[in-house]
């Protein structure tokens, strides 16, 4: 989750025009199919084909006995799997798999012994978290969720939708290239995991988001930054990555994922940055969204994959107005819960209408800090609003009328403590939440 983005310049409201694909976007009218969650089901097995035809040929019924359990259908694009496993046993110092022989055993031990302690006290904050949002979330709830300016926190992401089949990010990081971790020695890996540390280390301290300047450094080096924040956080909560493919969005929205040969043919070139003041990533364009099929580790093959897919994307107006293609993706998906977070309080002004008009068409619940949608906004939407903890204004500049709307929110409604940090702290250092709900 970042911090610190200043706001993109506004352009003229002709922005509001974005054709008649966006329209039926943001009014929720557009019928684009939503892309495949997991792998398609299978067919009948080879064996129950042939004894169908034996008993066909022959005018005896088939022999009673068990099926063999059909094959898994081959998945499309260049699977990543292994890549994305001995990551998160490396990065997360998660499992106890054995490392190859070719990285040095001793510079993951010492990662592991500066990472453990943190690990296990965000751990401790994620279940209260967790316990909290037990309590306010209805029953009933869309399982699929997006989180915009997420930054890499899926690990918030999951203690608030626990339930979540399907979670999207979008944020200005790029995934990065998984490849280069084996090719490591022990110096090396030292320096990566050591740099890795502290990126992690704002999200770990119980802060639950991390400054943009931090997040800069995701994008470059041998450790892919932004995918391991994601393995971490589904270390975290005791999840395994299963399948993990790169992909870019069809101009209709849908996700094309991305075989050896479109990354090969991308080698050699380097991705495109969101955003003009942030560093070039140091890898090429295939790498810059990813889907990560994960499971709960104890239940192993019994366990059903969820999907996790990371979109880069700047959210602003001037960005997103030029890309169709992740409209219609989110469009695509209905109703949604939704996350908001340490969102440097973009969509409390200008530069930011198409995903604030998102938010408001899809959003089914939500839950925020200070930073998500103001009450004017979320009320016009037909959100009833319960406030958590305090809010007296901002340590980061904002909008000042956005800041008066946002007190007076929390001084109209009755007080509820709020036991933990939950993204940005006020003026006098004490957490918010807002619950955003349907009558």
């Amino acid at each position: 989750m970042a911090t610190s983005r200043p706001s993109e310049r506004p352009r003229p409201r002709r922005l509001r025009r974005v054709g008649a694909a966006l329209a039926c976007t943001l009014l929720g009218a557009c019928q684009t199919p939503p892309a495949p969650l997991s792998v398609p089901p299978p067919g009948p097995s080879a064996a129950v084909v042939g004894r169908v035809a034996a008993s066909a040929s022959s005018g005896a019924p088939a022999a009673p006995g068990p099926v063999a359990p059909p094959a898994p259908a081959p998945l499309e694009g260049r699977d990543f799997g292994a890549e994305a496993r001995l990551l998160q046993r490396v990065a997360a110092c998660a499992g106890a798999d054995a490392l190859p022989p070719e990285l040095d055993a001793g510079a993951v031990e010492r990662h592991c012994a500066a990472l453990g302690p943190k690990l296990t006290s965000f751990r401790a904050h994620l279940g209260k978290v967790r316990d909290f949002v037990a309590g306010v979330e209805p029953p009933t709830l869309p399982t699929t969720v997006v989180y915009p300016f997420a930054g890499g926190d899926v690990a918030t992401a999951l203690a608030v939708y626990p339930r979540a089949g399907e979670l999207t990010t979008l944020s200005l990081e790029l995934a990065g290239d998984p490849r280069r971790l084996g090719g490591l020695g022990a110096a090396a890996l030292d320096r990566s995991l050591a740099a890795l540390r502290r990126q992690l280390d704002e999200l770990l301290a119980t802060s639950s988001f991390s400054f943009s300047d931090t997040l800069k450094f995701t994008q470059h080096g041998d450790i892919p930054g932004e995918i391991a924040f994601v393995l971490v956080g589904l270390a975290l909560h005791d999840r395994e990555p299963v399948h993990m493919r790169f992909f870019r969005l069809e101009p209709d929205g849908r996700v094309r994922y991305l075989s050896d040969e479109d990354i090969s043919a991308a080698d050699g070139t380097v991705a495109a940055r969101r955003k003009e003041s942030w560093f070039p990533p140091d890898f090429s364009e295939a790498f810059a969204n990813v889907e990560i099929a994960h499971r709960a580790r104890a239940a192993a093959d019994a366990a059903p994959l969820a999907i996790h897919r990371h979109v880069a994307a700047n959210l602003g107006d001037a960005a997103l107005a030029d890309n169709g293609a992740l409209l219609l993706h989110l469009a695509a998906k209905g109703p949604v819960a939704v996350l908001v977070k340490a969102s440097s309080y973009l969509l409390w002004g200008p530069g930011f209408d198409l995903v604030r008009d998102y938010l408001t068409g899809h959003m089914a619940f939500g839950i925020s800090d200070s930073s998500g949608l103001l009450p004017e906004v979320a009320t016009r939407a037909g959100f009833v609003l319960e406030t958590y903890g305090s809010f007296l204004g901002t340590r980061i500049p904002a909008s000042g009328a956005g800041t008066r709307a946002m007190v007076a929110l929390f001084r109209a409604g009755p007080a509820r403590p709020l036991p933990f940090r939950f993204g940005y702290v006020d003026t006098s250092s004490r957490p918010s939440l807002i619950v955003a709900r349907k009558p």
